[in-house]
């Protein structure tokens, strides 16, 4: 799941993660962050979800996926628009 926070000149992107789907540590990679895995690590909330924000710039599109232990790539289920094997994101 994403939540989206509107700035005024960019917008933060939450990635929101279950306690324990996937288990083990999970990050966010895509073009934003040169698919480099670990750049942003989903911590645990009070809630007990997992999340990481990351700042994009407003009206931009980025393509991303998630990464957990044991080489496990996934894709965001509540996004519906996809890029090759890819959720896209629209800021």
């Amino acid at each position: 799941m994403l939540e989206r926070t509107p700035r005024t000149d960019r917008t933060e992107i939450t990635f929101v993660l279950p306690a324990d789907a996937p288990p083990g540590p999970v990050s966010v990679v895509g073009d934003f962050n040169d698919w480099r895995p670990g750049a942003h690590t989903l911590r645990t909330r009070e809630d007990g979800t997992r999340a990481v924000t990351v700042e994009l710039p407003k009206e931009s599109t980025h393509s991303f996926r998630y990464l957990a232990a044991g080489d496990y790539w996934f894709n965001d289920g509540s996004i519906g628009d996809q890029d090759g094997p890819n959720s896209r994101l629209h800021t």
